[in-house]
């Protein structure tokens, strides 16, 4: 079941990557995002889009403002290669 918000909510999407148990950096961070109306948009931890909190340790703030599916997409590459996807929900406001 995906999260659900509400329009205006800021959405954090985080990704942890690691190697052999550990956390570990990749040598490139890209975070692709798909808004409801199926524009992508793309982040990376090179042109400060995306935040490091700790070793291997990835985030996003996202403020939503269409309702539907957004869907996102976690890519690593150099020492750590690895991808992951996820989606959240943003519900129909009355307002």
């Amino acid at each position: 079941m995906a999260n659900i918000y509400d329009i205006n909510d800021r959405v954090r999407v985080a990704a942890t990557f690691s190697a052999g148990g550990v956390n570990t950096d990749p040598a490139t961070i890209t975070l692709k995002v798909q808004d409801p109306s199926r524009n992508d948009t793309t982040y990376t931890y090179a042109l400060v889009t995306v935040t490091r909190s700790a070793a291997g340790e990835y985030y996003k703030e996202i403020t939503v403002d269409e309702a539907g599916y957004w869907y996102y997409r976690w890519e690593g590459t150099g020492a750590v290669v690895a991808a992951g996807e996820g989606y959240f929900m943003i519900r129909e406001s009355q307002f």
